[in-house]
């Protein structure tokens, strides 16, 4: 055991600022966390009033990452005893704010693993309640050592896990017994003290200590956790009074005058916030308890959202308090006595609140000025843009009344019936009568918000600062209309836009701001226009990526939601009739600035994608420029490289795969043909010289230690595929480098973690290319260990021993990894020549291969559509070295073998679940079942069951496949036809749009319970995997044996033990008659 002043001295340690020292520290002290007592001295150090305030909290957090591990991790090294936790409660209930932060986090990793999901620590409860009731401020004690502060933190704690349900399997899930209890035993008492605070701020003009504001906030967030998916029962008939204290606080809130610095102020900003959150979540998730309290809360929002007039001189939280009021008008508004609510306050609520948060402002000018990203990352988030950052920032005022205009201008008032339609409202109406009783009646889109933005005149100079201000407001409240616009005739959405924001770009000089509002707006309503309306909404964009900087002013901004605009333009199916001038005008500006180069690499790559080989014929005359490009931010060191390294090389890969997917397989012309070579040999050349760079090049200036970071893994893999491709001589091969680069590469794969279905396709693909130029060419990735002089050594290891340890490793990943994997592992056993001197690689891969793919199979055995790839696998390696399979299997599992056999003979069967499809795969299973036999007959195996249930099967696998092969050529005549009838089925769901059911709520719940369900049991496969089930696998040399003649072989060598004495069903032996008449011999005790 430890003592006091080592275990003092150790933690204090931990603070220095020697790496070396912390981590000698860190060591010790793990060793000595496996004593039980240990524990218990971190909490005494941590609630010590006479140490100082560093080693307090050192002690903490090592007690928070302890219990972490302990929790969490594979070893439970802490007990949880009741001593231990009762120690830790007490201790809570009486530090200071500053270990309590830390401290509490400890706390909730015990609480979140045995109360919530264990409902286990049952008199906790209790122990709290007793500690709150005894507390200094809610018992009137100043000397009770327990702080109330602390005691409510530790509730919060305790709520918190409560937030979201807890059982996604369940469609409707009950409140937990132990919310059930929080709130009838603590919650429901403390709203009695919580009202009595309130009355108190009510009397008083002002705000009242920090600690008592900070309960009041602390409260808030309990009872915000407390209903936020559920509704406990204690809480619900309290639930009006609450909020009535609710609407007291609120009521003090006021942004007119000068913010206060007070920390109290600023903590009832907080409850503040909290309020309208839980306003949020009652009107959106707890309707059967709000709605006789929407008025009030209606009432309040508007209250606040009309403090937007003063929003540039507001801070950030106060913002954020002006936001979530439009929020809670917007949700009361999307609720079914909504309009009757709001639609009394829209003219003031437009005029009075939500323009004023729309127009431009001070600190919008200061903020273009000072930081362009920023606003643009605030004011026209875009998918080519980077977000980083606190997702807090985002929810600005502006954004919020956006949302709550574009609600607005789709509600319509409740229609009015005729006496000629009171029969048809009274009957069940058909959905064409349905949809033209609903446009009878016009939304406020028509009726208030587009007339109210257009009678502010456009600017057309060096306007008033007021015009130009509100212009910019009547922009923002244009991208709200999205959803209106939708359900009017296109023609209305390109008359405003021809009319109100085209003519922005016809002006001589015109302010930044408004271009850039303008671009955001054709993107937001592409959609919504004509096609006709394309090319000069697409004009208008390009003008405006164009742009220059104005001396010293930025048009950063107006080029970023240029490059966004035409990037929708795009994924709306616009195509320009001529790509070189959008390609220039990128190309032109790339390099010029980092925030700004990332963004165009990105819309570089949206472009490529769009228009394909009419972009990519562009590629040969634009690589080397990006190449130079790129290089100009590489690192020169192994640290990981930066946004816009990675965005150019998602752009290069997305070109490369482009150029190659455009080449013709056949070129008539000599000329022609002469020109893809050029083309892709100067390709090749620019992409080898980046990765040289980005790879090589350091390594040779240092001692080659480190290996380069393993940033862009799946873009990098997809341009050495590329070279790889392109190797049409070993000149070029050794031109290129693609043996060093390959090394390199191995090495990078090896050491690959970072599994993500996107990222690891292009390594698959990279694998499958890196065989085929193997046997082309010769690339001896078998043997060589180490790049050639002056390079220095990377690996200890071959190419192919890397690219198997690679695959080894993604087996025990997600299935299509592992399906992608296994899929590999038939090309390299069978797809390469391998000498009597690589026996030895070929022997550690297949045990390398098998003892990954059995364990996983063993572990997924029960859930056939996952493991079906993995028996292939095990299948292919079987067939290279049986005995080191069969070994592999037994030290599995005992009896190894036998699970084996009969997997292979279940999924030949055609009653299987998960039965084979493509003819590599029955074949491939058809050539492993005979070695199968063929071992039982040689070992003279005694479980003849199963010895006759795997002839069985390999008998039908050989009539399966020859089936399939003539069936072939009626297959490809039928899918043809198959086409022409999706093509027409296609028609029909489009004239048929109005008629697809829209999903319930209950309907939604339940479908997503039963996807929670599936993906814990595992049992989730990806449409994509089942679209993969139907691809031939590539079994090199097995495709040159014949299943026919091992079959014939086998029954010569064992007829007797086969077929004779034997009960085999008169059917199969029918079907195998047919299809091989050659056989009759072997079979005639059946005829």
């Amino acid at each position: 055991m430890i003592g006091g002043h080592e275990l003092t001295k150790l933690l204090d340690e931990t603070l220095s600022p020697d790496v070396d020292v912390v981590r000698n520290a860190t060591d010790l002290l793990d060793r000595h966390s496996l004593s039980p007592d240990f524990p218990f001295s971190l909490i005494s150090i941590a609630a010590a009033g006479d140490k100082n305030q560093g080693l307090r909290i050192a002690a903490a957090t090592y007690l928070k990452n302890l219990l972490r591990r302990s929790f969490y991790g594979e070893c439970r090294s802490v007990s949880s005893s009741k001593e231990f936790k009762n120690q830790l409660l007490r201790n809570l209930l009486v530090v200071d704010p500053t270990v309590l932060k830390v401290l509490v986090e400890a706390f909730r990793i015990i609480v979140d693993a045995e109360f919530v999901k264990q409902n286990l620590w049952p008199e906790l409860v209790s122990e709290l309640e007793y500690a709150i009731e005894r507390s200094d401020i809610i018992s009137g004690d100043p000397n009770s050592e327990w702080r109330t502060l602390n005691a409510l933190t530790l509730l919060q704690a305790l709520v918190r896990p409560f937030q979201y349900f807890l059982n996604p399997k369940v469609a409707k899930e009950p409140v937990p017994p132990q919310l059930e209890l929080i709130a009838s035993k603590i919650l429901l008492p403390l709203l009695a003290v919580f009202h009595g605070f309130v009355e108190k701020i009510l009397r008083i003009d002002g705000s009242l200590d920090a600690e008592t504001e900070r309960i009041l906030l602390v409260v808030c967030k309990c009872i915000y956790y407390a209903v936020r998916s559920y509704m406990p029962s204690a809480l619900a008939p309290v639930l009006y009074s609450f909020c009535s204290d609710l609407y007291g606080i609120l009521d003090t809130l006021n942004f007119e005058q000068e913010i206060s610095s007070e920390v109290s102020w600023t903590v009832r900003l907080k409850s503040g916030k909290r309020i309208l959150l839980i306003f949020c979540v009652l009107v959106s998730r707890q309707r059967k308890y709000s709605d006789k309290m929407m008025p009030e809360i209606i009432k309040c929002a508007v209250k606040i959202g009309r403090f937007s007039a003063n929003i540039s001189k507001l801070d950030h939280l106060s913002e954020r308090i002006v936001s979530l009021a439009f929020d809670v008008i917007s949700h009361v508004l999307e609720t079914g006595p909504g309009w009757r609510l709001v639609s009394p306050y829209f003219s003031s609520l437009l005029d009075e609140a939500v323009f004023p948060a729309l127009i431009m402002n001070e600190k919008d000018i200061s903020e273009w000025e000072d930081d362009a990203d920023e606003f643009v990352r605030k004011n026209f988030p875009s998918d080519l843009e980077e977000i980083s950052g606190w997702q807090e920032d985002l929810f600005t005022a502006r954004k919020s009344a956006i949302n709550l205009l574009g609600v607005i201008s789709i509600s319509k008032g409740p229609p009015v019936a005729t006496a000629s339609q009171s029969s048809i409202v009274s009957s069940k109406r058909k959905i064409g009568e349905k949809n033209k009783a609903k446009n009878q009646h016009s939304s406020m889109g028509e009726l208030l918000v587009v007339p109210f933005l257009s009678k502010f005149p456009i600017p057309l100079g060096a306007d008033a600062p007021a015009i130009l201000n509100n212009y910019y407001g009547v922009l923002m409240g244009y991208c709200s209309l999205q959803d209106f616009l939708r359900d009017q005739k296109p023609q209305y959405a390109a008359n405003l836009i021809r009319e109100r924001v085209l003519p922005l770009y016809r002006v001589p000089v015109v302010l930044p701001q408004l271009v850039a509002a303008a671009n955001w707006v054709l993107k937001e309503l592409v959609s919504c226009l004509p096609e006709d309306m394309s090319t000069d909404v697409y004009s208008s964009l390009l003008k405006a990526l164009a742009m220059p900087d104005s001396g010293d002013l930025s048009y950063h901004p107006v080029r970023a939601t240029a490059a966004g605009g035409i990037a929708g333009l795009l994924e709306n199916d616009y195509l320009p009739p001529d790509w070189l001038p959008l390609l220039q005008v990128i190309v032109g500006r790339i390099g010029n600035e980092d925030e700004e180069t990332s963004m165009l690499f990105q819309l570089l790559s949206s472009v490529v994608e769009a228009g394909n080989e009419k972009v990519s014929v562009h590629a040969p005359l634009m690589v080397s420029s990006l190449v130079c490009a790129i290089s100009k931010y590489l690192p020169s060191d192994s640290e990981p490289w930066p946004h816009v390294v990675e965005r150019g090389f998602a752009a290069l890969a997305v070109m490369a795969k482009a150029w190659d997917d455009s080449v013709p397989e056949e070129v008539e012309q000599e000329e022609l043909n002469e020109k893809w070579v050029s083309d892709r040999a100067r390709i090749a050349a620019a992409l080898s010289t980046l990765l040289k760079q980005a790879w090589l090049i350091p390594m040779q200036t240092k001692d080659g230690d480190d290996s380069p970071p393993q940033s862009c893994i799946d873009d990098a893999s997809t341009l050495l595929w590329f070279i790889m491709r392109s190797v049409a001589s070993n000149d070029v091969l050794r031109e290129l480098k693609v043996s060093d680069l390959l090394l390199v590469w191995a090495n990078l794969i090896t050491d690959w973690h970072s599994w993500e279905e996107l990222e690891d396709l292009p390594i698959f693909d990279c694998i499958k290319e890196v065989i085929s130029l193997q046997n082309n060419f010769g690339l001896n990735i078998l043997v060589q260990r180490m790049p050639p002089p002056p390079a220095p050594p990377v690996l200890e290891q071959s190419v192919i021993e890397a690219i198997g340890a690679f695959l080894t490793d993604a087996i025990s990943q997600y299935p299509s990894a592992a399906r992608r994997a296994c899929s590999c592992v038939h090309i390299i056993l069978h797809g390469l020549p391998y000498s009597l001197d690589d026996e030895d690689v070929k022997q550690a891969l297949v045990a390398s291969f098998s003892q990954s793919a059995i364990s996983r199979f063993m572990e997924i055995q029960s859930k056939a559509p996952l493991w079906k790839p993995l028996l292939l696998a095990i299948a292919s390696c079987y067939l290279c070295y049986p005995y080191i399979v069969e070994t592999a299997l037994e030290k599995e599992k005992k009896g190894g073998f036998i699970v084996l056999a009969s997997a292979l003979s279940s999924i030949s069967s055609g009653t299987f679940s998960c039965n084979l499809t493509a003819e590599s795969e029955i074949k491939l299973i058809a050539l492993a079942l005979a070695k199968v036999v063929e071992q039982l007959l040689v070992k003279g195996n005694p479980l003849t069951g199963l010895l006759q249930e795997c002839f069985h099967s390999l008998l039908e696998a050989c009539i399966r496949l020859k089936e399939l092969q003539e069936e072939k050529k009626e297959e490809e005549q039928d899918e043809e036809s198959e086409d022409d009838d999706e093509d027409d089925d296609t028609d029909d769901d489009e004239d048929s749009e109005e008629d697809v059911h829209e999903e319930t709520e209950e309907e939604f719940l339940e479908r997503y319970a039963k996807a929670a369900a599936a993906l814990e049991d595992g049992t989730i496969v990806e449409e994509g995997d089942l679209d993969e089930d139907d691809n031939e696998l590539e079994l090199g040399s097995l495709e040159e044996l014949d299943q026919q003649k091992m079959l014939e072989s086998l029954l010569q060598r064992y007829q007797q033990v086969l077929v004779r004495g034997q009960s085999i069903p008169q059917q199969l032996i029918s079907r195998l008659l047919e299809l091989f008449p050659q056989y009759v011999m072997f079979f005639q005790q059946f005829r």
